[in-house]
């Protein structure tokens, strides 16, 4: 499974290199402070556009899908850490906040999984910066043209070679702020995404 995930990897990393990005509100993420960047599942893909600061630390689950995914994501160059909210996520989270703390990296959060419901924001990515003292930013993608896979719960889109994505980064959310909140903050990040679009 590993080596399939490798090889995924380096099929992304090639894939990505044909998408024209353009990035709204990446400016705001400049800073000392570490970042937690919130979205929703199945923009993951498209958000690969915002350049990193340094290394970004994800959560992935520890089922066979996240096998795949760890791998992927690590040849990508991301830290992967291993849990969700429904096995050994404590653990991950605590993980996430030390290296959030030290200033080693950033992180991305999914906020809306592992299973859903799609675009309901779980309270880990806020706890985690409340933990550390880092900034939330809420981000959304759209393609100009791209594949939904329907069938998947998350609706994940894979941007078509030569595509134009819009990313946007909206402003920085107080990490005490309420899970609803965030949605709503991504959500806006999307539809002003598919505006740009």
């Amino acid at each position: 499974m590993e080596k399939l995930g490798i090889l995924l990897g380096w099929f992304a990393r090639i894939w990505l290199a044909t998408i024209r990005f353009r990035i709204h509100g990446a400016e705001a993420l400049a800073g000392e402070r570490s970042c937690v960047l919130a979205f929703f599942h199945g923009t993951q893909m498209m958000l690969h556009g915002i350049a990193r600061r340094g290394r970004t630390c994800v959560m992935v689950s520890h089922s066979r899908d996240g096998e795949l995914q760890a791998a992927a994501l690590r040849t990508l160059g991301f830290d992967v850490v291993r849990g969700s909210s429904s096995r050994g996520g404590a653990r991950a989270l605590a993980a996430m906040v030390r290296r959030l703390r030290d200033g080693r990296a950033d992180a991305a959060f999914a906020v809306d999984g592992p299973r859903g419901p799609y675009g309901v924001a779980k309270p880990g990515a806020l706890l985690a910066a409340s933990r550390a003292g880092a900034r939330v930013f809420p981000a959304g993608a759209v393609a100009r043209r791209g594949l939904v896979l329907s069938r998947a719960w998350d609706r994940f889109v894979v941007p078509l070679p030569l595509s134009r994505v819009d990313v946007v980064v909206g402003p920085p959310l107080d990490a005490a702020a309420d899970p609803n909140e965030l949605s709503r903050a991504i959500a806006e990040c999307n539809d002003r995404a598919r505006a740009l679009a």
